[in-house]
């Protein structure tokens, strides 16, 4: 059964920095884009950041770019999001998923029913 499980949300100050985890289970992450998604409350999900494993093709959102860096560990079928430079605007629940497409399709309009729970970064003082 495809699992996706994420970890490392937290609490940070501004300026802060997180690494996320999204791990995998039940399917190894070679031939998958996976992407890291976002929702914050009142606001629509939205495409963070993606990468095909394969290839090592990623795509970011443009207000992420510089400051977020995707990466995947075949050894340990994980995917990472760093994410550096935390704003208040950063703040949302985390979701990662996996599919078969490109990294732009991954990350503007997802179609996969493997998602995980989620876990949430507040950047705050």
């Amino acid at each position: 059964q495809l699992q996706l499980v994420e970890s490392g949300g937290g609490l940070v100050q501004p300026g802060g920095s997180l690494r996320l985890s999204c791990a995998a289970s039940g399917f190894t992450l070679d031939y998958y884009t996976i992407g890291w998604f976002r929702q914050a409350p009142g606001k629509e999900r939205e495409g963070v950041a993606c990468i095909s494993i394969s290839d090592g093709i990623t795509y970011y959102l443009d207000s992420v770019e510089g400051r977020f860096t995707i990466s995947g560990d075949n050894a340990e079928n994980t995917v990472y999001l760093q994410m550096n430079s935390l704003k208040p605007e950063d703040t949302a629940i985390y979701y990662c998923a996996a599919d078969y497409t490109t990294v732009q399709a991954m990350c503007h309009v997802p179609r996969t029913d493997y998602w995980g729970q989620g876990t949430q970064v507040t950047v705050s003082s």
